[in-house]
């Protein structure tokens, strides 16, 4: 079936003209005369059976449909454009598009990133944030880093590692002292994590005690968000210690308790059966494994925390 598509001449030629609002200076952007143009338009209001500009002595003004049609036109031109220098851009290189949840990937992931690409300079690593399972064929994503249980349809799961949040707050709120205890820690201001409803609960519970007020407190999307809360004294916050290492070595933030929660759930990377192929994506699987293999055997957090 005939797809019903104008062709690539008219809707550049509209586009510079919706742009520009005048045949003249579109006629000048494209190198073409004012006449050639007036055809290019006259052609796609004929294919469309509508108005795009209403045309007058002073010159021509978009009709309604016409700025609303040009609108869609300009953003798949732009589309089509990017795509067009992205492949022009690769020659030969291989790019891969990595969903991932945002702190791990700032904190952790990033700053060992380099060490990949030396390693292998042919390939590109794009990262674009998603912190929740979604379908690959609708999307250009050749994998995931996310935090779950691995029950991902579709896909190979590989372990990355755990997550064992540890209570984290202000030196400020110590006092003083070395560390607090669940008691003193329950009488604080609790930062929630969104999706993390009953992190503080499960910790309560592992020390024993019940605290009716564990799910109350402000609640935040993003880990750096209560790290960042926590810094500024607005209370204590269950965060994994691989996430804050920063905050830990500068001394903005304390191990305000040195028992650590643990979590089911893991960090993986999920790659779509589609794409096991790849050999890009191969190279970037174990170096990967590695890394957190690396980390989970010589992270100081397994040795005081854990």
């Amino acid at each position: 079936m005939r797809r019903k598509i104008p062709s690539t001449a008219a809707l550049i030629a509209f586009e510079a003209a919706a742009r520009h609002q005048s045949f003249t200076r579109a006629a000048e952007e494209l190198a073409l005369t004012q006449s050639a143009v007036c055809r290019q338009i006259g052609a796609l209001e004929a294919f469309l059976g509508l108005d795009l500009f209403r045309r007058s002595r002073r010159g021509v003004v978009l009709t309604e449909a016409g700025l609303s049609y040009s609108r869609r036109v300009a953003a798949q031109l732009d589309a089509v454009e990017r795509d067009t220098l992205s492949i022009m851009g690769e020659q030969g290189a291989m790019n891969l598009e990595l969903a991932v949840v945002p702190t791990f990937a700032t904190r952790w992931l990033l700053p060992r990133l380099n060490s990949f690409q030396q390693q292998h300079p042919q390939v590109t690593v794009n990262l674009n944030t998603r912190t929740r399972p979604f379908l690959f064929a609708d999307t250009q994503f050749d994998a995931a880093i996310y935090f779950g249980d691995a029950n991902w349809s579709g896909t190979q799961a590989h372990y990355l590692m755990p997550e064992s949040s540890v209570p984290v707050c202000s030196p400020a709120w110590l006092k003083g002292q070395p560390t607090l205890d669940a008691e003193q820690l329950a009488g604080l201001p609790l930062l929630q994590q969104s999706t993390r409803p009953y992190a503080w609960r499960q910790w309560f519970e592992s020390q024993g005690i019940q605290v009716a007020r564990d799910l109350t407190g402000p609640r935040y999307e993003l880990f750096s968000m209560l790290a960042q809360a926590a810094i500024h004294e607005m209370g204590v916050a269950l965060i994994p210690a691989f996430l804050i290492e920063q905050e830990l070595a500068s001394g903005q933030l304390v191990i305000a308790h040195p028992q650590a929660s643990h979590n089911d759930k893991a960090y993986y990377l999920m790659i779509p059966d589609r794409k096991a192929e790849s050999a890009a994506l191969g190279s970037f699987r174990d170096w990967l494994m590695s890394e957190a293999q690396s980390y989970r055997q010589f992270s100081p957090e397994n040795e005081t925390i854990m």
